[in-house]
């Protein structure tokens, strides 16, 4: 399987996701935020970062990559989509998911692990987690509260979009303590925290983020 991994100016996590995809068995196919061409790939992975300097706000410009163009009507179809951190702002701001992303309560960075609990395993990328799981990940953000109006919010918990929640506290002030959504076909999904630095013990605070990987190649 080949799992494009999206570079844009400011990105940061782009090579972690590349190892994490590389652990849990696939290819990673490395895209430019310039390319029109999506490289026939079966999966698409827009990591965390600082893509155009955060300039307007988080993905605000990115949402216009060339790239973009080409990725939104591919999820539209079905395409597997994973945003993380600046990746699931830049999906907001394209509109593939709902709500947007904010500045964190108290307006402090965040960098700590957080524990999580995995509340939907029916999408492309947590169908390798059981039900109601709980997971230790790195968070680093400074606009990772997670808001949208009440009849959106209402709705996501309805219809079981909301994949990640913040376990025992929560670290930025994410309504309802979301840490991450997905679309309502399940194969677009953004998450705050990042997985892609807990796919090891020896490099990340457990390996229990690598399931996001392995569950896009099942």
């Amino acid at each position: 399987m080949r799992v494009g991994i999206i570079t844009f100016p400011g990105s940061l996590d782009d090579r972690d996701a590349a190892r994490a995809v590389r652990l849990a068995g696939a290819e990673p196919v490395p895209l430019w935020h310039a390319d029109r061409d999506l490289r026939r790939v079966d999966a698409v992975i827009l990591p965390g970062g600082f893509s155009y300097g955060d300039y307007l706000r988080c993905g605000a410009i990115a949402r216009f990559a060339p790239v973009m163009s080409e990725l939104v009507p591919a999820a539209g179809s079905g395409l597997p989509v994973l945003g993380i951190c600046n990746g699931f702002q830049i999906l907001c701001e394209a509109h593939l998911l709902p709500g947007a992303l904010t500045r964190n309560a108290g307006l402090r960075f965040v960098t700590r692990d957080v524990r999580l609990r995995v509340e939907n395993t029916g999408t492309a990328w947590t169908r390798a987690y059981r039900p109601g799981a709980r997971i230790t990940v790195p968070l680093k953000s400074g606009e990772g509260a997670y808001v949208a109006d009440a009849a959106t919010l209402a709705g996501l918990e309805a219809g079981g979009q909301v994949v990640l929640r913040y376990d025992g506290g929560n670290p930025n002030g994410s309504l309802g303590g979301i840490a991450g959504v997905c679309n309502a076909e399940g194969n677009v999904v953004g998450v705050m925290p990042h997985p892609e630095h807990a796919v090891g013990e020896l490099t990340g605070p457990s390996a229990d983020g690598l399931g996001f990987f392995a569950s896009v190649l099942t």
